[in-house]
């Protein structure tokens, strides 16, 4: 076992230690803590409180004692007390996409607990395509969730993660999603929930062989039970915040059925079947002329077809958008029934709370829909724990300050980091810098030195704050700094001058630039892929004053148009360090300086500035050559790029082989009960293709493919696998290629490792075809690992 995985391997045990008596006890009672249901003895003995009882039937005993008004009140973010039964008032809004952050109520940094673990913004974290590392990170913010519970400073209920695929790179919230491809995205959601929620670690590989099998962080395998609630979000098809005059409030998605199925929606069923997600969140936008919180066919969907077992809430006024921006609705209890119909069970506002009991008194409303949205409600409620009487004699009642901020934490945010940062240019070997040679250096820019910027939206208060230009001093005995843009617009040059004569002085230069939230954040989205003002100006300016070539690292969710910079000599370094938390100043650092082989790589596409002409608020994912129209994301996308999905660049050198992989696979094999059930669709006199929802055999062609990676070069480095497959184009619609199977492993200087992927063809070689179903196509598929590429072949006999 690797060293990196044997350090990720122990902080998955230190995540264990509240279940044992290696917690540090803590004296709650001097302590706030937050008020709890069924206390002893007055009202402990109702039904609801009966641990003993499935949750199921506690949960429609509270519905059935409650009254009209009472009901009512349940139907928001912010619920009030119900004081004749001792329930206290909750507020379910929380937030913690990558880390426990303010922007829900839930949350209070002003308690004894003053800081929580930051961690990177989820989409630099998406570049490590690390599953271990995505479902570490949701364990441990679920432990200081659960320790700021304790002492009265959150709630139980997290709206995260956010799954929206990265669709046009202009979005300004694309920084919070685990980007542009669905099966990546499909696989953060399951990983992050399973942790966030207190679920079973469920990956194979290094964190669990050599250690005797699967180890659980917590809970039982199968169990109801949940450290935290997570939430899916938001469903669906929203992309578009504030861009040119269309606002995510009033947005209708058109959306072709085809790319739902293969695009969309992929990380919301999967967040759901095998993330086992609590919660969904409903999206303000539209899609196809329906707001989403409205749609009973989406909403349905997600519980019928997809097994969803949890409450769904509306974005935060969503359904007061469905009159008052939307106009779908001709009066405001028109709008509560509509939502209250198609399945929403609170609304993040108080919209239901002021039209809920009109609705009901109009016939628009019927009490029974009411009951069903408590019976939801409530059951995550108790799942939670919530009605189990003193959450301090709970089996998470030891969590407190102690398991905030931990050593371990810290150092997993500061591995996050690590694994995400991105090299994208490395002429000439000129990383890494060895600090022995570096006598003096110089940091250029207006994001370098500020620690707040870091942290992207939807940020708490980090444990630490160090700046990019605090970890790099801490490697250099003679560093200095200039601004050189005064602020990220960059309206001015008037720092410039300052900037070359630092720059002058110094043996080697790190130019910072980018992108902060006054460029990209909720409800702003970008005009331009370029940096903003002037910062372009300002890095070729320096560069062309230095003595040495220099480095440029770029801050940002956004992807950016950087062609000036690629191919100027003087800038012999390009790294992509995202928003990357509390700890980047420190990872950067460490790569820069060579004590960490980077090996991140982009999870959405860069595109050229020319990209901007194509409108955003085309929803379509296929290119469509007759219309000018060069489709969206690496799978679709035919026009040219600044960077691909999947670069980034390594100190080492790396090669592969296929160690074994089948040639071909056929479709005339039996089912197990000895039957055969293929039912084949020709085009002319060719059998083309199958669709899988009448496949029978789908088991029997699954398969492992078995790789050898070589490192070559004299450095240990972490390196991620990404396996793609292209496939036969039996109709419009298939993916120019399309990722089926990644791995990030440690490879040993000077030799090779070994790694399997599995493949299920039914899931990773099938397509949507125009009416939204999944087809098998027959033919060669040729699997792509580097510059190798291997042929398989789907065959009826």
């Amino acid at each position: 076992m690797s060293l990196q995985w044997r350090f990720l391997f122990f902080l998955h045990l230190q995540f264990l230690k509240f279940n044992t008596l290696i917690s540090i006890p803590i004296t709650v009672t001097s302590n706030p803590h937050p008020k709890f249901p069924c206390k002893q003895p007055h009202h402990s003995s109702y039904p609801f409180c009966n641990t003993s009882l499935p949750i199921t039937t506690r949960a429609q005993s509270l519905v059935s004692i409650l009254t009209l008004p009472e009901k009512i009140q349940q139907l928001s973010d912010n619920v009030s007390g119900i004081p004749r039964l001792g329930i206290p008032a909750y507020e379910w809004w929380s937030e913690s996409i990558h880390g426990i952050a303010t922007n829900g109520p839930g949350v209070s940094f002003s308690g004894i607990i003053p800081s929580a673990t930051s961690f990177p913004q989820v989409l630099l974290t998406a570049a490590s395509f690390n599953r271990t590392l995505w479902f570490l990170i949701g364990s441990a913010i679920a432990v200081e969730a659960r320790a700021m519970y304790n002492f009265g400073q959150a709630g139980l209920t997290f709206w995260a993660p956010n799954i929206n695929i990265f669709r046009d790179p202009r979005w300004g919230r694309g920084q919070e999603t685990p980007g542009e491809d669905p099966m990546v995205a499909s696989a953060y959601a399951i990983e992050f929930v399973r942790g966030l929620q207190g679920g079973n670690w469920k990956g194979g590989g290094e964190i669990s062989n050599g250690f005797g099998g699967k180890r659980a962080l917590r809970g039982n395998e199968g169990s109801d039970e949940l450290m935290v609630s997570a939430c899916c979000k938001h469903l669906t098809a929203y992309d578009l915040d504030k861009w040119g005059n269309f606002s995510r409030y009033s947005f209708n998605a058109v959306v072709s059925e085809q790319d739902l199925e293969d695009t969309y929606q992929p990380p919301f069923r999967s967040c759901i079947q095998q993330g086992k997600a609590s919660c969904v969140m409903c999206s303000y936008n539209e899609v196809n002329g329906v707001p989403a919180c409205a749609s009973g066919d989406l909403l349905e969907q997600a519980r019928t077809e997809w097994g969803f077992k949890g409450y769904i809430t509306s974005d935060c006024d969503a359904v007061a958008t469905v009159l008052e921006y939307q106009n779908y609705t001709k009066s405001p209890d028109d709008a509560v029934a509509d939502v209250l119909k198609a399945g929403v069970d609170i609304n993040c506002g108080t919209y239901l709370l002021r039209n809920t009991l009109s609705a009901i008194k109009q016939g628009k409303v019927k009490e029974e829909e009411i009951d069903r949205a408590l019976l939801n409600l409530f059951s995550v409620q108790l799942r939670l724990g919530l009605f189990d009487g003193d959450p301090r004699k709970g089996q998470f009642g030891r969590l407190g300050p102690q398991d905030v901020c931990t050593p371990e934490h810290k150092t997993l945010a500061l591995e996050a980091a690590r694994q995400g940062i991105v090299l994208l240019k490395n002429d000439k070997k000129f990383l890494p810098w060895n600090k022995n040679v570096v006598t003096s250096l110089a940091v250029i820019g207006p994001l370098a030195n500020n620690a707040s910027k870091l942290g992207g939206d939807y940020t708490g208060v980090p444990c630490t704050r160090k700046s990019l230009f605090d970890g790099l001093q801490e490697y250099i005995n003679k560093a200095s700094y200039a601004t050189g843009c005064y602020d990220v617009p960059c309206d001015s040059d008037a720092g410039f001058d300052e900037a070359v004569h630092i720059a002058r002085e110094a043996d080697f230069v790190v130019i910072v630039a980018g992108l902060d939230l006054s460029q990209e954040t909720e409800d702003h989205d970008r005009d331009s892929l370029l940096l903003p003002g002037k910062q372009s100006a300002l890095v070729s300016y320096v560069a062309a004053a230095t003595r040495n070539p220099v480095i440029l690292v770029l801050i940002g969710g956004g992807p950016l148009d950087i062609a000036f910079a690629q191919g100027n000599p003087q800038i012999a370094s390009i790294l992509w360090v995202g928003y990357p938390g509390e700890a980047g100043g420190k990872a950067l650092a460490e790569i820069i300086f060579g004590e960490f082989n980077p090996g991140g790589r982009l999870p959405m596409t860069w595109y050229p500035e020319s990209f901007t002409n194509v409108p955003m608020n085309d929803m379509r994912m296929r290119a469509d050559p007759s219309r000018g129209y060069p489709g969206r994301t690496y799978r679709f996308y035919t026009g040219k790029r600044i960077y691909g999905f999947g670069h980034g660049l390594s100190y080492s050198t790396f090669s592969y082989k296929f160690l074994s992989a089948p040639t071909t696979l056929s479709l005339s094999a039996p089912v197990e009960d000895g039957s055969t059930k293929i039912i084949l669709n020709k085009v002319g006199r060719r059998i083309d293709y199958m669709h899988i929802d009448e496949m029978e055999s789908c088991s029997l062609l699954k398969f492992i493919v078995q790789i050898s990676v070589m490192n070559h070069g004299g450095m240990d480095g972490s390196h991620v696998v990404m396996l793609f497959s292209r496939g036969p184009k039996v109709f419009d619609g298939i993916p120019e290629t399309q990722l089926i199977g990644f791995d990030r492993l440690h490879a040993i200087s000077y030799k090779s490792t070994e790694t399997s992927i599995s493949i299920d063809p039914c899931k990773h070689f099938s397509s949507a075809n125009e009416n939204g179903k999944r087809i098998l196509p027959l033919g060669d598929y040729i699997l792509m690992l580097g510059d190798i590429e291997h042929t398989v072949s789907i065959l009826t006999h």
